[in-house]
């Protein structure tokens, strides 16, 4: 059984959070955060691809629906945390903002990071998916069955 307090799940969320973000929007909040620390790869960046899995209607049985390009990386800080990132594309220069800000998060700067990167970054993502569902519903017909009073 699971347990009902996962404290991994902080960190799923900013690293999810992160992965979504538009290229160049990650590198940018970072430097506007004005956090740079020295840091040592553990696994530089590199590109390969990975298996995308579906399932029919959401729910069937799981499938192999095709491959997609991935980015990812590992780095540690001079003070021992260490930072993965994982990113669609062929992006290193994102795929290295993102672990460095996940092992920056590990660290006493995260209030600063939350604040400076993740919140604004959680902001305009909803924004953008606000806007997106705005869109969907303009175009929502709406269809209805006029009585003719024949009983």
């Amino acid at each position: 059984m699971k347990e009902a307090f996962d404290e991994d799940a902080p960190r799923q969320r900013w690293l999810s959070l992160m992965a979504k973000a538009p290229e160049g929007r990650v590198e940018a909040l970072l430097a506007a955060a004005g956090v740079r620390p020295a840091f040592t790869w553990l696994r530089a960046p590199e590109i390969g691809s990975t298996m995308v899995r579906g399932r029919a209607g959401g729910t069937g049985a799981p499938f192999n629906l095709g491959e997609m390009t991935v980015t990812r990386c590992s780095l540690t800080l001079e003070t021992g945390e260490v930072g993965h990132a994982y990113v669609q594309g062929r992006r290193k220069a994102c795929v290295e903002a993102v672990a460095l800000v996940d092992a920056l998060m590990q660290t006493a700067a995260a209030d600063r990071l939350r604040t400076t990167v993740l919140e604004p970054l959680r902001d305009e993502l909803q924004a953008a998916k606000d806007t997106r569902a705005a869109k969907a519903a303009a175009t929502k017909v709406e269809f209805f069955t006029m009585v003719r009073g024949e009983d």
